[in-house]
């Protein structure tokens, strides 16, 4: 019996045989994985493994995070200013829109019920004439939604429903070159019936407040004014074009449709913000599950350089595994020595580009800030993007998974070449040299 087959027998019976993950195969890993001279190419390849499993972690991280901020940083603004349900009238105008919105607030889970009176206009200033939807609320309802009440930039919200005044964004207070204190013109096509026909109502508004909700498309358009003077101007007297609905958890919008319809305490016409905004927030989904997708195979690119870097190590290292079987080695001793060279890799690597991401995520605006101010261009136009600042928000769940996936690719990418190290022949790896 030659030595090979006695230390594999005293390896099967227990004597001389070392408990699994022992020391020595944690120290001849390491040493596969130190750089050097004759084995510089092996090393090269494990540096561009490790470097994209760090890359793959940590733009998957950080892509992921950016689309889960831009979806609730829209989700907030867009059901900030318009409310989680909308609730209208279907055979008789709405004129008592205040006993029914104390109706609705008494609906267990509705925070707050806003009557609002809204037309389409175009609103002029000395520097241009834009489109804008203008919208009448009362102030004590204004005051109300925190994306108007808490982000007044200039003006104030007292007195609002005895004045003549108008609250507008920051951004059309911008275009029409206006400031608090000026006129602005507001031009709507239904305006009085003359025996020449319907002429367009024009009036002049003083501008009370200006605010910044933080959205482009919001603060370009809105124009917040007295719902009476509202309704005096779209020749609505008396009426409400509607009733917006703030719930404690939008999620659960569809369990509440029966409960709302009934407060209401006559017929209604019930829509929540998924029906309004489906197709919006579906296309946001279905963008972030084909960027998971995509990017992951980055990390499977990665996991792919593993294999080969192990491959050829296996066949660089074959005079070492005949050398550790002839000694005693078994062949799960072998096989364990390899998956640590490789697992250390994926780990190193999945580790360093967890950090990576949560720091790039933790200054994402900072990074867009300096990187627009060095190529001297808008990395993340508002106009474009409807938010103002770049967001970043780590799903602590899509990151374990991420983490997750990147450790098991890197894992089993590393079974294939130390099964091979495992099954070579002693005599045939001292053949390889």
């Amino acid at each position: 019996m030659n030595a090979v087959e006695t230390a594999e027998d005293e390896a099967r019976s227990g004597k001389g045989a070392t408990r699994p993950f022992a020391p020595y195969e944690w120290m001849i890993a390491g040493r596969y994985l130190r750089s050097r001279r004759k084995e510089a190419f092996i090393s090269v390849i494990a540096g561009f493994s490790f470097a994209g499993i760090m890359l793959g972690v940590a733009t998957l991280i950080i892509v992921m995070a950016v689309m889960n901020g831009f979806r609730n940083e829209l989700l907030g603004k867009i059901l900030g200013i318009n409310g989680h349900m909308l609730v209208q009238p279907v055979d008789l105008a709405l004129t008592d829109y205040d006993p029914v919105a104390k109706r609705l607030e008494g609906v267990p889970e509705v925070m707050a019920a806003i009557p609002f009176v809204e037309g389409q206009a175009l609103v002029s200033g000395p520097a241009a004439s834009l489109g804008g939807l203008v919208r009448g609320v009362q102030e004590r309802d204004l005051r109300r939604i925190p994306l108007i009440a808490e982000t007044i930039q200039r003006g104030t919200l007292d007195n609002f429903d005895d004045g003549t005044g108008v609250a507008i964004g920051s951004r059309l207070a911008q275009n029409l070159g206006v400031t608090v204190g000026d006129h602005i013109t507001i031009l709507s096509p239904n305006g009085s019936v003359t025996p020449m026909g319907i002429t367009p109502r024009r009036k002049s508004y003083p501008v009370s407040a200006i605010f910044e909700i933080g959205m482009s498309e919001y603060d370009g358009t809105f124009v917040f004014m007295p719902i009476t003077e509202a309704q005096a101007y779209f020749n609505m007297e008396g009426r409400a074009t509607g009733i917006e609905l703030y719930v404690a958890d939008p999620d659960r919008v569809g369990l509440l449709r029966a409960a709302v319809e009934e407060g209401a305490g006559r017929p209604t016409f019930v829509t929540d913000w998924r029906q309004r905004n489906v197709t919006f927030f579906s296309a946001l989904e279905v963008e972030r599950n084909v960027m998971f997708i995509i990017l992951t195979l980055i990390v499977i690119v990665a996991a792919l350089n593993i294999i080969s870097g192990l491959i050829m190590l296996v066949k660089d290292k074959g005079r070492d595994i005949a050398i550790l079987r002839t000694m005693g080695a078994t062949r799960g001793a072998v096989m364990r020595i390899f998956l640590i060279t490789g697992a250390s890799i994926g780990c190193v690597g999945t580790i360093a580009g967890f950090l990576l991401g949560l720091v790039v995520c933790w200054n994402i605006e900072s990074i867009r800030q300096f990187i627009s101010w060095m190529t001297a261009t808008e990395l993340f136009d508002p106009t474009l993007y409807f938010l103002s600042r770049l967001p970043a928000d780590i799903d602590n769940g899509e990151t374990v998974t991420v983490l997750i996936m990147a450790l098991a690719l890197s894992l089993l990418a590393t079974l294939y070449p130390a099964w091979r190290a495992a099954r070579l022949d002693p005599v045939e790896a001292l053949r390889y040299e």
